[in-house]
């Protein structure tokens, strides 16, 4: 089900709208990476998975600026046989923020964060909550157009809040990577119109 709503704001110089969705999936007897005799292996499994949930986006526009705001629940479960289960590595809550400066033909520049929530690891733990933020300019030519991207600039990484493997350095056991592992990064270039 999706619904729509927009709505012009400040005597027509911005907008509002929403779009509101909510959903349901289910497969069945779905493949499903298993353990056997101590290796990974997709397996058919009698049972199914269950996506229900909703999103949430708004976008308010005044003048040059862009906020674009969304948020998403998703439940997902699995059954097999008798027992229901969260699936893992899933984030139950995320929201996603982006505010945009555009002016027409010259300039983008954009500004953005990023919440996922903690989801259920396959050890059976938990994962932390995380925010990920990010800045990105582009002026825009004629013929082409220069780009600057500053990504992660909070530096948020699974190695800084949580572990990625358990054991000794010699024989380490592996954990869920859920979280970025890159950190912060910057990325530029050039787009050419042909």
């Amino acid at each position: 089900l999706d619904l729509n709503y927009q709505v012009g704001l400040f005597n027509n110089t911005g907008s509002l709208s929403i779009n509101q969705l909510f959903f349901y999936t289910r497969i069945n007897d779905p493949m499903l990476l298993m353990p056997v005799a101590g290796a990974l292996s997709y397996r058919q499994q009698d049972g199914d998975l269950n996506t229900k949930g909703l999103e949430t986006n708004i976008k308010l526009v005044y003048g040059d600026f862009k906020l674009f705001v969304g948020y998403t629940f998703a439940d997902v479960r699995q059954h097999i046989g008798t027992t229901v289960t969260h699936y893992p590595l899933v984030s139950k809550h995320r929201l996603n923020n982006v505010l945009m400066y555009e002016l027409e033909d010259e300039w983008k520049i954009g500004a953005e964060a990023y919440y996922f929530g903690s989801q259920l690891l396959n050890d059976g733990s938990k994962g932390k909550s995380y925010w990920i933020t990010g800045f990105l300019a582009e002026k825009l030519f004629e013929r082409f157009s220069l780009f600057i991207n500053f990504e992660n600039f909070t530096d948020s990484r699974q190695t800084r809040f949580d572990t990625i493997y358990t054991g000794s350095i010699t024989a380490p056991v592996f954990r869920d990577i859920y979280a970025p592992m890159d950190g912060f990064v910057v990325n530029g270039g050039i787009k050419i119109r042909l």
